[in-house]
């Protein structure tokens, strides 16, 4: 039997090579009309949850802009687009006691389940008091267990600054012993890290490498160096400028990936405005950088 991708190309198979990019055309068309219904039934689930939130608006609002994000990923991985990683998201929770950071945590849980992120829908809860051991030698196996027991899900380390020692000559405290063990398992898939804790304490825990949230991303045409340039001018002071040098474009061009993500909607999208930050998003990636 001649193969069809054959026969459409032989003289007078015109009509049939028409015909099967219609047909490939509708199944595609198909399948972006059930990626718009199940990412529309997702959106409407999350906000369900964030309606039994009272108040922390603002919060709200950042929830809703990387939930999109995350939604909007999975339309480009299935359009076969390259993005970056498909990783668990891990982060920082900043806040006092009653502030909603469990009730958050179980949120994003929920919402990481429900895009298929993570396997599982649980959340796991722990102290220093569940991670650090009295002894030597205690506290690598006992963080590990419960890295073990929160595969699939979320590790949520409430007060994690106190896996920082006070001092740093305090060479009997285990607490970097067990951040150790959870930070070799962060580059992998199987968990999601949530730190959690007082502001100012958690603000003697180190940054986390993060991956690049740019990857298969490009710039409009439009977006000339000249252009860019008059932006960063424009939009920063001297002050800014010479403290971050080279360094102000990454922040400028993640914060303008969220704004892309952030205008683009849920409907059928074509595959080159998924991935094309524009000059609007470049300068509202700049202003939300000077912010």
């Amino acid at each position: 039997m001649t193969p069809l991708n054959h026969l459409s190309q032989g003289p007078g198979n015109e009509k049939l090579q028409e015909l099967l990019l219609k047909h490939r055309d509708e199944q595609r068309k198909h399948k972006a009309i059930e990626a718009c219904s199940e990412t529309k039934a997702i959106i409407d689930e999350l906000e369900d949850a964030l309606s039994d939130i009272v108040g922390l608006n603002e919060l709200k609002l950042q929830l809703r802009k990387w939930a999109k994000r995350m939604l909007l990923d999975e339309r480009r991985r299935a359009l076969g687009l390259k993005v970056g990683p498909r990783k668990p998201p891990h982060m920082a929770f900043l806040g006092n006691p009653g502030t909603g950071k469990t009730m958050v945590a179980r949120i994003l849980e929920r919402l990481l389940f429900m895009v298929g992120i993570l396997p599982t829908d649980k959340v796991t809860e722990v102290q220093r008091t569940d991670l650090v051991g009295e002894f030597v030698g205690h506290t690598g196996p006992k963080t590990r267990r419960k890295i073990k027991e929160a595969e699939g899900g979320i590790l949520f380390i409430d007060e994690a600054y106190r896996l920082i020692p006070m001092q740093k000559a305090d060479d009997k405290d285990y607490g970097l012993e067990a951040l150790e063990e959870i930070m070799s398992v962060m580059d992998g898939e199987k968990v999601a890290v949530i730190f959690a804790g007082y502001s100012e304490p958690m603000k003697r825990m180190n940054n986390q490498a993060q991956d690049s949230l740019l990857y298969g991303f490009k710039l409009h045409p439009s977006c000339t160096v000249d252009v860019v340039a008059t932006l960063i001018e424009r939009e920063t002071s001297g002050k800014q400028r010479k403290e971050m040098n080279g360094g102000i474009v990454d922040p400028m061009l993640v914060n303008a990936r969220e704004n892309l993500d952030l205008r683009l909607n849920f409907d059928c999208l074509d595959t080159d405005e998924l991935l094309t930050i524009t000059p609007e998003d470049l300068q509202a990636g700049i202003q939300s950088l000077s912010r």
